[in-house]
C-alpha cells in the first residue's frame, strides 16, 4: 500500500522544486535586506494582504490537522470542527480589538509587549515557556506526525521522513519571513487542492460501498444516514465523548479562551501582521477567516467517512496498529493509499506543503523570539543587525534538531490532536489573562502578570490531577472546563492582587501600553466580510447542532 508510482514522484518533485526556485527568488529579490532584523525576521511592510492571510493559515494547518484532525473526525465526529469553525469568529474579534494595540505601540514580538506593559521579568518568563512550548509541543508534534504520515503512503521509513520535513524546513525558513510569508500562498493553494483531492475520494468510496457509483453527494447523504452521532457539534453530557468536546463550551467557554490565546497571543501567528499596515492586516486575517471555514471540509469529513466505512468492515486491517488496537490517526494515512498515481504525489505534496510551511512559520517565531527577547537582552545587548539574523538563523537549526530527535517519542499518543489541544490549555489561559488585562485595565500591576506567569501552569495541573489525588473527591472537569476555570482564576487572582498592592501613577506611564479606541473602528468591507463569516457560523451550528 504504501508505495508511489512514477507519476505521484514526478508531481511531487515538480512541488519541490517550484516551491525552493519560488522561494529563492523570493530571497535573492530583497538579498540586501537580508541583513535587517526587522526584514528578516517579519518582512516589515512588504507582505500583501493575501500573502499574510495564506501565511496564517499556512502556519496554522499542518499534519496535526490532516492526521490529528481527521483522526478526532473519526472518534468524535464533526464536534471536533468547532476548533476551526469558532477560529474564524475568534479571528474577527482579533482583527478588531487586538491587532490595532500591537501596530499602534509598535510591537514586534509578544514578550516585547509583556516587556512593554509589565516588565523584563514577565517577559522574559514568557519568552521561555513559549520557547519551551513551540519546541517541544508544537514543532515536535508537526514532526512526528508528518513523518508518521508520510511514512504510511511512501516507501521511506519513519525515521528518514523525520530528517527529511526538518532539512526541507530549515531551508524555507533561512530566507526569513518574507520567504516564509510568499510562499505560503502556493503552500495553501496546494494543501487545498490536495486535501480536497482526499475528501472527494473519501466520499466517492462511501458512496460505492452503498451502490451509488461515484457521487459526492450521495457519499454525504450516506454520511447523514449512517452515522448520525457523527454529525452533531455540540455534545450533551451523555455523550462519551463529552468530556472532550463539553456541550456549549465550545462556543462560549474554553474554545473561546484557547482561540482567543492561539490568535491573539501567539508570537507564530500574529507576527504575520505585525509588519503591515492596519487595513492590510485586517484584510488578511479576515481572508484567513475565510479561509478557515473550509479546514472541515478537507481535514474532518475524511475522518467521518473513514468511521462510517470501518463500521461497515472496510479497512479493518489499516486501522488497527500492530497490537491490534485501533488508531483513529490512521484514517488519513489510509485513505491517501488508495489515492490513483498523480493524484497521490498531489495529495502527499499537500501534505507536505502543510507540515513545512507550519514548521518554518514556529521556526522562524522561536528565532524572533530568541534572537529579540533573550539573546540581544542579555548575552549581547550591542549585537549588530548582521548577527542578530546569523543568531536567529542558528537558533532555527538547533531548535529543528531538538524537535527531531524528541518527535519518535511521541509514538504511543491515540489521538495526537487532543493531545496538543490540551497540553497548550495549561498555559492558554494565563496568557490570555495577562495579554486582556494589559491592554483594557490600566490598573494591572507587573506583580500580577508575574503572578499570572508563573501560577498559569500549576493552577492547570491542580484542576486536571486533583480528582485523581482525591480519588474522585473533586469534580474532573473536561479540559476545555478546565481553561475556563482557570482563566478566571487567573484574572481574579490578578484583579486582587493589582488591588491589594497598587503600582504608582509613575510606574504606570513608564510601562504604558496605548489603547487608541478610534482604531476599533473597521471598514464597510470588513463589516461585509464579518457578517457573511458569522451567518455561515449561525446556518452550520443550527443544522447540525
Amino acid at each position: 500500500m504504501n508505495s508511489l508510482q512514477l507519476a505521484d514522484y514526478a508531481v511531487f518533485i515538480i512541488y519541490f522544486v517550484l516551491v525552493t526556485t519560488y522561494g529563492m527568488y523570493i530571497y535573492r529579490s530583497k538579498k540586501n535586506a537580508a541583513t535587517s532584523s526587522q526584514e528578516y525576521f517579519l518582512a516589515e511592510g512588504s507582505l500583501t494582504w493575501w500573502a499574510i492571510g495564506a501565511s496564517l493559515i499556512a502556519s496554522n494547518i499542518s499534519a496535526e490537522h490532516f492526521i490529528g484532525m481527521s483522526g478526532s473526525g473519526f472518534a468524535l465526529g464533526l464536534a471536533i470542527a468547532s476548533y476551526e469553525w469558532m477560529a474564524a469568529a475568534t479571528l474577527i474579534l482579533v482583527a478588531i480589538f487586538i491587532l490595532p494595540i500591537y501596530l499602534k505601540n509598535k510591537i514586534f514580538t509578544m514578550p516585547q509587549f509583556l516587556a512593554k506593559r509589565y516588565n523584563g521579568t514577565v517577559s522574559t518568563i514568557m519568552a521561555i515557556i513559549w520557547l519551551l512550548i513551540y519546541v517541544f509541543v508544537n514543532l515536535t508534534s508537526i514532526i512526528y506526525l508528518g513523518a508518521l504520515a508520510i511514512s504510511s503512503i511512501a516507501p521511506i521509513s519513519f525515521e528518514a521522513c523525520v530528517v527529511g520535513l526538518s532539512l526541507f524546513s530549515i531551508v524555507v525558513t533561512l530566507g526569513g519571513m518574507k520567504v516564509i510569508g510568499y510562499t505560503d500562498i502556493f503552500q495553501v493553494v496546494v494543501l487545498i487542492l490536495g486535501g480536497l483531492v482526499t475528501t472527494y475520494l473519501s466520499l466517492t468510496l462511501l458512496s460505492e460501498k452503498f451502490g451509488f457509483g461515484k457521487d459526492v453527494l450521495k457519499g454525504l447523504s450516506v454520511l447523514s444516514e449512517k452515522a448520525p452521532d457523527h454529525l452533531h457539534m455540540i455534545f450533551d453530557k451523555f455523550n462519551p465523548h463529552y468530556a472532550e468536546l463539553p456541550g456549549m463550551s465550545v462556543i462560549i467557554g474554553g474554545m473561546l479562551i484557547n482561540n482567543l490565546a492561539y490568535w491573539g497571543c501567539n508570537q507564530y501567528i500574529v507576527q504575520r501582521a505585525l509588519g503591515a499596515d492596519l487595513k492590510t492586516a485586517r484584510k488578511g486575517v479576515l481572508f484567513a477567516a475565510f479561509l478557515k471555514l473550509m479546514v472541515p471540509i478537507i481535514a474532518v469529513l475524511p475522518g467521518i467517512a473513514m468511521y462510517v466505512m470501518h463500521q461497515n468492515g472496510m479497512f479493518q486491517q489499516e486501522m488497527v496498529d500492530a497490537a491490534g488496537v485501533l488508531k483513529p490517526d490512521h484514517a488519513y494515512p489510509t485513505l491517501m493509499n488508495l489515492l490513483p498515481a498523480g493524484l497521490k504525489g498531489v495529495a502527499l505534496a499537500a501534505l507536505t506543503a502543510a507540515i513545512v510551511a507550519s514548521l518554518a512559520g514556529k521556526a522562524n517565531s522561536i528565532s524572533t523570539i530568541f534572537s529579540l527577547d533573550i539573546y540581544k537582552k542579555y548575552f549581547n545587548k550591542n549585537a549588530s543587525e548582521r548577527k542578530l539574523v546569523l543568531t536567529g538563523r542558528w537558533c532555527v537549526i538547533i531548535s529543528m534538531c531538538i524537535a527531531a530527535f524528541v518527535a519518535p517519542a511521541l509514538k504511543s499518543l491515540d489521538q495526537a490532536y487532543q493531545f496538543i489541544q490540551e497540553y497548550v490549555g495549561f498555559f492558554s489561559p494565563g496568557v490570555l489573562a495577562i495579554f486582556l488585562l494589559g491592554m483594557f485595565w490600566k490598573k494591572t500591576t507587573a506583580s500580577a502578570g508575574l503572578a499570572g506567569a508563573l501560577l498559569t501552569v500549576p493552577i492547570a495541573a491542580v484542576l486536571k490531577f486533583l480528582p485523581v489525588w482525591t480519588n474522585g473527591a473533586f469534580p474532573d472537569y473536561p479540559f476545555l472546563d478546565r481553561m475556563t476555570i482557570a482563566f478566571f482564576l487567573i484574572v481574579l487572582m490578578m484583579v486582587a492582587i493589582s488591588l491589594l498592592k497598587p503600582q504608582s501613577e509613575e510606574h504606570h506611564e513608564t510601562y504604558k501600553i496605548e489603547v487608541d479606541k478610534s482604531l476599533f473602528k473597521v471598514s464597510p468591507d470588513f463589516v461585509l466580510g464579518s457578517f457573511i463569516i458569522s451567518g455561515i457560523l449561525v446556518g452550520l451550528y443550527t443544522v447540525f447542532w
